[in-house]
């Protein structure tokens, strides 16, 4: 435990941090989630809004440094790969 009134203050920080995260990475995790089923589905349509919506999301949680922002550029062009062939394969 935390002896000095600094040290105090920096467990609370830490902690509130942490929650905070938790959330965001959750959230994240979810939106991550809709992208895959709608790719797993075949949707285009369903992926092409999905995805939209997970960029800004993981756009905002690197700025934040909730994600490392190299993590954040590999996810988006994974999932974009995977958003392109499904739209591929419908439009063929």
């Amino acid at each position: 435990m935390p002896n000095s009134a600094s040290a105090k203050k920096r467990l609370r920080q830490s902690l509130d941090r942490r929650a905070r995260n938790r959330t965001a990475r959750t959230a994240l995790r979810g939106r991550i989630r809709a992208v895959r089923t709608a790719v797993a589905a075949g949707d285009s349509a369903a992926c092409e809004s999905a995805f939209v919506a997970l960029v800004k999301k993981i756009d905002q949680a690197a700025a934040k440094n909730v994600l490392h922002a190299n993590a954040a550029a590999r996810i988006k062009s994974r999932l974009s790969k995977a958003c392109k062939a499904v739209k591929a394969k419908a439009n063929a």
